[in-house]
């Protein structure tokens, strides 16, 4: 800056004002500050009554009310759970993927009387990939002039229909567009006093790592909403190569300080989370916003373990006992055990591990779904800090730490991120060896299976793994490891996937 505040082409870098500068400025425009007061650099208001105060309150009239920002807005009441129990439920012999799940807890709430017409569906171009043309008919994509063509599938029952009526925002090939019309409805209960549901479906890929900056912006602006991830995972959507295998989105959401991020396996954990996630942001309306990722594979959906629900939102649950760790015969010897942990795409590869270490190596393992590797993690640093404020009462501990207590053996924990991921956790995990597995690397096409086998997450490295971590613990011998590297054909000189 110049001479009182002139400015200059390289005032980029200028901070501050020095005394003599502020001096100029009073004197040019004439504020009645002392020289005496201005050292302090104090706040001057004029008069209400003096011209410049006149014309600033005629101005705003001239421009109408002043925007206003809302904290709170109208609290509205969710569906309960029950309202979703066909999810809650197993899916018999019927194999579906978490997509599938979702887009029916969807119709649930678009049907919900007092939340179903706040609902705004979302889609980047692919509504079909995920299931969601049977909303065309039903609730209609939005076009400000209504449909003027006759759409190629219009003989088909779940045809393109466009409607000035429209709740769906079809958005084409625009992740950016997408992800602001998801904010403009996100913050919708602040800027206009109308509480709306965003969910923005899209490939996981395309999410935070197209449109990060917007993502930022979000939480920032205090959205209210669900982004949820498909085709999750670097390892389940083969054939599409590193263009969409998203390893590392679950680690960005994680940047965010009021973005809740889960990574579910079945139905039942989407529902709760959803339904959760409704209530926290209609009802008492909390600022945040969700990022759930959902996969394309399809699989059977198990029931709803019994008091499972209190675990899914806050991270982790129990999800298969391995029973007691005591064998049979004279000797009464104790079995060795671990700590399986898993998500999303690679859960059910630790279950096989767990069936693996029981049947080859009498090996028990009591098998954890993390539902939120990110939501465990900020636990663990809320808990340290009120540790650090108040030494002398009773210390909190993290969830995952009193989770795992009573549990023996090593951790492992394998899932479809990066190992960053996992990793987060570990300060929290106590004394016992915690490894974690990820899919570090690009991605590539093949079949799930090769993927995983090249990634090095599946369930025979799962196994692997948890016998050399119980060789290091000095509970079994290291002849062991060599045993299972030659019995599941594991090839120790594979080249390192970071690197190829």
């Amino acid at each position: 800056m110049g001479d009182a505040g002139e400015g200059l082409n390289i005032a980029h870098q200028a901070k501050k004002m020095d005394l003599e500068d502020m001096r100029t400025f009073r004197d040019r425009f004439q504020v009645p500050i002392s020289d005496e007061a201005i050292a302090n650099i104090p706040f001057y208001r004029p008069p209400e009554d003096s011209a410049e105060m006149r014309y600033l309150k005629e101005r705003m009239q001239a421009q109408g009310p002043l925007p206003v920002r809302r904290g709170k807005s109208e609290s509205l009441a969710v569906p309960a759970l029950s309202a979703f129990d066909s999810q809650l439920q197993s899916t018999g012999d019927r194999e579906i993927s978490t997509t599938m799940a979702f887009v029916r807890i969807l119709n649930t709430i678009t049907r919900d009387a007092t939340i179903g017409s706040r609902v705004v569906p979302i889609v980047a171009d692919e509504s079909r990939t995920f299931g969601m043309e049977g909303m065309f008919r039903q609730l209609g994509i939005y076009s400000s002039v209504g449909q003027l063509y006759h759409p190629q599938d219009a003989e088909q029952l779940m045809w393109y229909r466009e409607d000035k009526h429209g709740q769906i925002l079809q958005e084409g090939i625009n992740e950016a567009g997408a992800i602001s019309s998801w904010i403009a409805a996100g913050t919708s209960y602040s800027n206009h006093d109308l509480p709306m549901v965003p969910f923005y479906i899209f490939y996981s890929m395309f999410g935070f790592q197209r449109v990060g900056d917007l993502a930022w912006a979000a939480g920032d602006s205090r959205s209210r909403g669900f982004l949820l991830g498909g085709t999750s995972g670097r390892t389940t959507l083969n054939g599409e190569g590193l263009q969409h295998e998203d390893g590392h989105s679950q680690v960005f959401a994680s940047f965010i300080p009021n973005c809740r991020s889960y990574d579910p396996t079945y139905g039942y954990e989407v529902a709760v989370i959803v339904q959760d996630g409704l209530r926290r942001m209609l009802t008492e309306q909390e600022d945040g916003y969700y990022y759930i990722t959902l996969l394309n594979e399809n699989y059977v959906h198990p029931a709803m373990p019994e008091g499972a629900a209190d675990g899914i939102l806050r991270g982790m649950y129990l999800l298969r006992d391995g029973g007691p760790s005591t064998g049979s015969g004279q000797a009464k010897k104790v079995q060795p055990r671990v700590q399986l942990l898993g998500c999303g795409a690679i859960l059910r590869e630790v279950l096989a591990a767990a069936d693996l270490l029981a049947n080859d190596w009498n090996v028990a393992s009591d098998v954890w779904s993390v539902t939120s590797f990110n939501e465990l993690a900020r636990d663990g640093i809320q808990c340290t800090r009120e540790n650090l404020f108040h030494p002398e009462a009773k210390p909190w501990v993290p969830y995952v730490t009193s989770a795992l207590e009573g549990h023996d053996g090593p951790a492992i924990a394998s899932t479809d991120y990066i190992r960053l991921f996992a990793e987060s956790i570990r300060p929290y995990i106590g004394d016992r060896r915690y490894v974690t597995l990820g899919t570090d690397g690009y991605g590539r096409s093949d079949y799930r299976s090769k993927l995983r086998s090249f990634f090095e997450v599946d369930r025979y490295y799962v196994t692997l793994s948890a016998l050399h971590a119980l060789a290091q613990d000095g509970t079994i011998k290291p002849s062991v490891v060599s045993d299972a590297i030659k019995k599941y054909g594991i090839d120790p000189a594979k080249p390192n996937p970071v690197t190829v």
